[in-house]
């Protein structure tokens, strides 16, 4: 059975250090373990995990193709220890996150012998990369900030993905995610309102940092289009469609 921690209204409301660093090491803790944890960001709610049976459950609950990896929830420091790109980019990275605020992914060619990934499962690892690049939320609100800081600390990863069913849009409310991804959760936290609620069933703008083509379009796509051409001379690669 879940267990269900409620803290705020909206997913980005100040909530006391100690509880967000409780809330922080009880996720990691029931991934380390094994277990699924469904955790709030700014974007979405997250369903994620961190062993190979966790990724299993996770993909049947959602009805995901394994041919869709799913990916890191981290932060600009994470990015720069296990993502292999210049320091001109991983100070891209940085700054889009501190001083424009925007939210977004980044997929880039990742370093495997890194500590954090060196001794996850090739099973999770296959799962969660793509033609040898891997998909890490860098700017997913204050709670996903915390977990990367103490995922570093802990050298424990979550890996996941948004908590729907595939294809069916992406869920800003505890209340409306769907039964069977639910249950496949023994850990869930409830944060209130995703900060980035909309009724297209959105999820993260993501980023090919090797070109700056845009593997996926979804919050703030504008914004992070206007703010690449303005502070840093670059044009994002459109894709064709929005892909959710």
């Amino acid at each position: 059975m879940e267990t269900v921690h409620r803290r705020c209204s909206r997913t980005d409301d100040r909530v006391d250090a100690a509880i967000l660093d409780a809330d922080c090491n009880a996720v990691l803790d029931t991934i380390e373990s094994g277990g699924i944890a469904i955790i709030p960001t700014c974007l979405t709610y997250a369903i994620v995990g961190h062993r190979a049976e966790a990724i299993v459950a996770i993909f049947a609950a959602k009805g995901r193709s394994y041919s869709k990896p799913c990916g890191i929830f981290g932060s600009p420091p994470m990015s720069r220890e296990v993502h292999d790109l210049s320091a001109q980019k991983h100070e891209i990275a940085r700054l889009l996150k501190e001083e424009e605020d925007l939210p977004f992914s980044i997929v880039a060619p990742f370093r495997r012998s890194h500590p954090l990934l060196a001794e996850i499962d090739p099973f999770v690892i296959n799962n969660a990369s793509k033609k040898g690049t891997m998909d890490m939320v860098v700017s997913g609100g204050p709670f996903v900030a915390r977990l990367a800081e103490l995922s570093l600390q802990r050298n424990i990863v979550a890996f996941g993905s948004s908590a729907n069913r595939s294809l069916e849009g992406s869920k800003y409310r505890l209340s409306d995610i769907e039964p069977e991804v639910r249950a496949a959760a023994s850990l869930v936290l409830d944060y209130g309102v995703s900060r980035y609620a909309t009724a297209l069933g959105l999820s993260s703008t993501i980023i090919d940092f090797q070109d700056f083509s845009v593997v996926r379009v979804g919050h703030e796509f504008a914004r992070l289009e206007e703010t690449f051409k303005r502070r840093f001379g670059i044009s994002l690669g459109r894709p064709t469609s929005v892909v959710r």
